[in-house]
């Protein structure tokens, strides 16, 4: 979907377009449809207000993503009442964990509303879950808390959170190898070099090695991507020998 440059234009086809594209995802009708307009806006748009100050969704994303940790908090405040500190702050990052918030973002399209000057194909995962909450932070200036809970609570928590699920949900491959690596006493190294061969986008690739010995291999757009996806290989490779030590 697209909409022009001049946001402000209210009465445009492409504003009614928009308007009941979000209307359907949110369950309710905008306020002020103009906030909304702002939570789609990539910095390559290039967009300022009367004041000069560039409009895009990285503030709206700002509030966003405090917005979706204070209500996914008061959630598991009330939903566990035993569970104690270290345990809701471990829950909480499983539920707004980066990897969860892109496939939000992909369930609801929402990358189908981005206006940018960069073609879609070229964006990473990471658009997907900075435009949900782009949209969390619109949706709580535009009608207040209890609408932005509501929201939540109907796009993320009664579809997506399973206390049990989550409590057994790894959160870091890399972690996990690392503190077997040094609980085990092996040496560890992870050896990414840049590789991107045919690829439009920058590729990384990673060699992970045990003890002088190469336990996996990965590529991804990212480093820390790479890391992870080669941990991830590791430790089902090593899961048996993880598992009894």
């Amino acid at each position: 979907m697209s909409f022009p440059y001049n946001i402000f234009n209210s009465h445009s086809k492409e504003d009614g377009n928009f308007l009941l594209g979000i209307k359907a995802i949110l369950g309710f009708k905008p306020k002020n449809l103009q906030i909304y307009r702002k939570a789609f806006l990539h910095r390559s748009v290039n967009i300022k207000d009367a004041d000069g100050i560039p409009m895009n969704y990285e503030r709206l994303e700002f509030l966003g993503d405090s917005m979706l940790g204070t209500i996914i908090s008061m959630y598991l405040y009330n939903e566990v009442p035993e569970g104690d500190e270290g345990y809701l702050t471990k829950m909480r990052s499983k539920i707004v964990s980066r990897e969860h918030l892109n496939e939000l973002g992909k369930d609801l399209g929402l990358i189908n509303f981005v206006e940018s000057r960069i073609p879609k194909s070229h964006f990473g995962d990471n658009i997907h879950g900075n435009v949900f909450e782009a949209l969390v932070g619109a949706i709580y200036l535009d009608r207040g808390y209890k609408y932005c809970e509501t929201f939540i609570t109907k796009k993320v928590i009664n579809p997506y959170v399973d206390i049990e699920q989550l409590e057994g949900k790894v959160i870091s491959y890399k972690s996990l190898i690392i503190e077997w690596c040094q609980k085990q006493k092996k040496s560890f190294k992870y050896n990414v070099y840049e590789d991107t061969g045919n690829d439009e986008l920058k590729h990384f690739a990673v060699k992970l090695s045990i003890d002088n010995t190469i336990v996996a291999k990965a590529r991804a757009t990212s480093k820390k991507k790479a890391e992870e996806r080669a941990s991830k290989r590791a430790y089902f490779a090593l899961q048996n020998k993880m598992s009894h030590s």
